[in-house]
């Protein structure tokens, strides 16, 4: 757990919100005595890696060049 002054907490807010974001706690003070502190949200829901695993099928050819007439499209 981190704390910053009043001042650089207002200075670098966009830098501690990103700190935060990754799980990183804050704690705000006025005179050294603490005031605030900044903790993420917990998202509503986890994430679960693979859920649509077999839902979609990469077609063989995903990687080749598009064909020139599409190119072309997107060249005009």
């Amino acid at each position: 757990m981190t704390s910053v002054g009043i001042h650089e907490a207002k200075t670098n807010l966009s830098k501690l919100l990103r700190r935060v974001s990754v799980g990183e706690e804050i704690i705000i003070t006025r005179s050294g005595e603490p005031i605030a502190k900044i903790v993420p949200i917990e998202s509503a829901h986890k994430r679960r890696f693979g859920v649509d695993a077999g839902r979609y099928e990469v077609p063989d050819d995903f990687n080749e060049p598009l064909p020139e007439e599409l190119l072309a499209a997107f060249e005009s």
